[in-house]
């Protein structure tokens, strides 16, 4: 328990304590470090300030700095003993802080106060294909049910590299793309350029690298993988699927995918996840020897979907979906990515892919929600009907972990859709 006030149904007990980059809204001031405690943040600059982090993280300012990149690089057990040392002085037990009306004054600052930043400066962004049911849903739909996944796809994690450039923090608006568009491929028509009509969300969960990272050369093993991985945020991979039907052969997506990027301002550890590691689904055939992880590489991670039209006055979900649905593990994702020797640096990005489950409520796209275009959801409120979406609609993603009394939570996930440009 802590002594700051945490409601029952906060995404940010002192179990979470996820890490992230803030200023004070409308201030002129520096970015700088903050962990979320129920509805305030705690200034990591203050508290460095006042002594009361490990000595090397006050002597390098590191949480003065606009970018957890540089704390990410020191590696786990520096995240530990850091984590250890805010989950003391955030107990109900401790007076360091509670008792220190000053001090607490400055460090604790109220959320609705503040604006968050992209929590690093992402080098490279990778996003991946790993959800079965997705890239079988998707295979089915444009290949046929006797050709729905490729035949690599069960023996490595299929990837593509995104644009870091476009990855922004949850509530910046995004624009509706243009793009060559064909109508049907069979079509003698050629191409056109306009803006495109069939604009969806991706249901994802990004992760960012931590710790040294690799040589140039020098592959990471599934052993080491998890030391490498700094934490989660929750992840829309904005998508434009009638530029990527025309584009996407032969090297896969390009335009479709490279405008936009939505993720959530906080970053959770795998420390606070910890209590909800599950095993991911059964692997057939067994993933090569590089691949081969026993120990269970997934989280019993809820992921919700609102969506909200501006006639709409509340949103309405459209999605619920779970992690644990996800095929290709984070640490297999990070291994076959260096296997070739790829060197990895801190604040690096890489996505899960869309994550669907096995049942039509638990869809992680439009384009499968609608099935290719073929059918509608109805907003209740509203009676507005989408297969895709239309313009200012805002899409709003949540995840929580569910525990005894508590809930791990990433906080909102959301993206309002602009008109494109005349």
């Amino acid at each position: 328990m802590s002594f700051v006030e945490v409601s029952a149904d906060s995404d940010f007990p002192i179990q979470n304590l996820p890490y992230g980059i803030f200023r004070r809204s409308g201030a002129s001031e520096a970015p700088r470090a903050g962990v979320a405690i129920g509805d305030c943040v705690l200034d990591l600059s203050v508290i460095s300030d006042a002594g009361l982090l490990p000595a090397r993280l006050h002597e390098s300012r590191i949480f003065h700095q606009s970018t957890l990149n540089a704390f990410m690089a020191l590696g786990r057990p520096v995240w530990r003993e850091t984590r250890a040392v805010l989950t003391r002085l955030l107990s109900k037990e401790e007076p360091t802080l509670r008792d220190n009306a000053e001090l607490r004054s400055r460090a604790l600052i109220p959320m609705s106060a503040v604006e968050m930043l992209l929590p690093a400066q992402i080098g490279d962004y990778t996003d991946f294909y790993a959800s079965k049911e997705h890239a079988t849903n998707v295979g089915i739909m444009f290949r046929g049910a006797a050709n729905a996944l490729q035949p690599n796809w069960t023996w490595l994690p299929v990837g593509y590299h995104g644009r870091s450039s476009s990855v922004v923090v949850s509530g910046t608006p995004v624009r509706r793309p243009k793009g060559q568009l064909k109508a049907d491929d069979a079509s003698p028509e050629p191409p056109v350029h306009g803006v495109s009509r069939l604009v969806d969300f991706e249901v994802e969960v990004g992760f960012f690298v931590g710790g040294a990272g690799n040589a140039m050369g020098e592959p990471i093993s599934i052993a080491d993988a998890e030391q490498h991985i700094f934490g989660i945020v929750l992840l829309n991979d904005w998508s434009a699927r009638d530029v990527q039907r025309w584009e996407y052969v032969p090297l896969g997506p390009f335009g479709a995918k490279n405008w936009a990027t939505t993720i959530s301002p906080w970053i959770v550890t795998l420390e606070a996840l910890e209590p909800f590691r599950v095993p991911g689904p059964a692997q057939t055939p067994a993933p090569l020897e590089y691949l081969a992880d026993s120990d269970p590489g997934s989280y019993d991670l809820a992921l919700t979907t609102d969506l909200q039209s501006e006639k709409m006055t509340k949103p309405q979900q459209i999605s619920l979906t779970n992690f644990k649905f996800m095929y290709w593990s984070m640490k297999q994702q990070l291994t076959h990515h260096t296997v070739t020797g790829c060197p990895m640096r801190a604040g690096d990005l890489l996505g899960s892919g869309t994550i669907s489950g096995p049942t039509q409520d638990s869809l992680g796209s439009m384009l499968e929600i609608s099935w290719k275009g073929s059918r509608s959801i109805t907003m209740a409120e509203t009676g507005e009907e989408r297969k895709f979406l239309a313009d200012g609609d805002t899409v709003i993603m949540r995840g929580s972990c569910v525990g005894d009394g508590y809930k791990i939570g990433f906080g909102e996930c959301a993206g309002k859709l602009l008109p494109a440009h005349k």
